[in-house]
C-alpha cells in the first residue's frame, strides 16, 4: 500500500482547524480522513517554531542546515528550562506526580522533552500511562475530594491539621502526613483568618450608679461575704466564645461560670445562680462587677 503523502498547504489548514477554530483532535482528524497520532505531531510541530514546520522534501544547503540544527537546539533548551521551572518540586513526589505532570503538559511540549526534562523514560512513562491504577492512588483520590471540601467550608482558613481532624470526625482513618502531601498537590494553602475584637455595642447599664462599696478591700474574713465577677472572650476553633465567673475573694475560686456564643446579660446572670445555687444560697455576700452593658450589676450591690 502506497503511503500517502500531504502538502505543505494541507498541514497548515489542518493545524489551524485544531488551534484556530477550536476543533478537537479526533473531530478533525475524521473529517480530513487522517490518523489522530499524525494530525497531533503537525500541531506539536507547528507549536515548535510555525515558519518553518514541514519544510517538504527539498535539501538545505549546509549553512541553512546548520541554522535550522542550531534554532531546534535553542527550541528545545527553552522548553527544557520552562519545563523544569514549572515543575519546580516534582521530583520530591514520586514517579505518579511526575507522569500526571507529563500527561498534564504533552499537548504543549512533546512527550520526549517532557521526558528528558524531568529524567523519565519514554518507556517507563507509557508503561505508567496503560498500568491500573493502584488501590492508594484511588483512595488519595477519595481523600483529595474530602481534603478540598473541609477546605473550602472554613473559607480557606484550616491548615492541614484542622482539615485532618474533620476527616477524623467522618470516621476517615489517615495520616496527617498524607494529609499534608495531598494539600501540597492540591496548592491548598491556608490564609490567616481575621480575628477582629468583639465590639460592645449594647447601652450603659440605666438608673443611678451604686457607690463602689468594695473600694479595692479584696480581703474577705469568710467565705460567701465578697464576690467579684467579669466576663471575657476566648478565640477557638468555632469562632469567640464569652465565659463570665464569679470569684470568691476568701477562697480565690471560682463558684460560678458560664459560656456562651453571644454577649448577653444573662451569661452575667447564669453565672451568678450557678454561684448561689453551689455555695446553699447565702444569706448575705457583697457581688462586685464592672459597669458593662451585660453585667446586670452596678458596682457593688448586695444580695440579702
Amino acid at each position: 500500500m502506497e503511503r500517502r503523502k500531504f502538502t505543505r498547504e494541507f498541514k497548515v489548514e489542518a493545524v489551524k482547524l485544531v488551534r484556530e477554530r477550536g476543533v478537537t483532535v479526533a473531530q478533525a482528524a475524521r473529517d480530513l480522513d487522517v490518523h489522530g497520532t499524525v494530525l497531533r505531531r503537525w500541531v506539536l510541530e507547528s507549536a515548535v517554531d510555525a515558519s518553518q514546520a514541514f519544510p517538504g522534501q527539498g535539501q538545505l544547503k549546509p549553512d541553512q542546515l546548520e541554522i535550522e540544527c542550531l534554532r531546534r537546539e535553542v527550541t528545545k533548551l527553552k522548553a527544557e528550562r520552562d519545563i523544569r521551572k514549572k515543575s519546580r518540586g516534582l521530583l520530591r513526589e514520586g514517579v505518579a506526580v511526575t507522569c500526571g505532570f507529563i500527561v498534564k503538559h504533552r499537548g504543549h511540549w512533546p512527550t520526549a522533552w517532557l521526558c528528558e526534562a524531568l529524567g523519565v523514560s519514554r518507556g517507563g512513562f507509557y508503561a505508567w500511562l496503560t498500568r491500573p491504577r493502584s488501590q492508594r492512588a484511588r483512595r488519595d483520590e477519595v481523600l483529595g475530594a474530602k481534603i478540598r471540601t473541609s477546605f473550602l467550608q472554613s473559607d480557606r482558613t484550616y491548615g492541614s491539621r484542622r482539615v485532618w481532624h474533620d476527616l477524623l470526625a467522618e470516621g476517615e482513618g489517615c495520616g496527617l502526613h498524607r494529609i499534608e502531601r495531598l494539600m501540597r498537590q492540591q496548592a491548598l494553602r491556608a490564609r490567616p483568618r481575621r480575628r477582629r475584637m468583639p465590639v460592645d455595642a449594647g447601652p450603659p447599664s440605666p438608673g443611678v450608679v451604686p457607690p463602689n462599696a468594695l473600694n479595692r478591700q479584696f480581703d474577705a474574713p469568710a467565705p460567701n461575704r465578697k464576690w467579684v465577677a467579669d466576663f471575657t472572650y476566648l478565640w477557638t476553633a468555632e469562632g469567640w466564645r464569652y465565659i463570665a465567673a464569679v470569684l470568691d475573694l476568701f477562697s480565690q475560686r471560682v463558684v460560678g461560670w458560664s459560656m456562651q456564643a453571644t454577649m448577653t446579660a444573662q451569661l452575667v446572670t447564669d453565672a451568678v445562680v450557678m454561684a448561689i445555687w453551689r455555695r446553699g444560697k447565702p444569706e448575705a455576700v457583697l457581688h462586685h462587677s464592672d459597669r458593662g452593658s451585660q453585667g446586670g450589676f452596678n458596682r457593688s450591690t448586695q444580695h440579702l
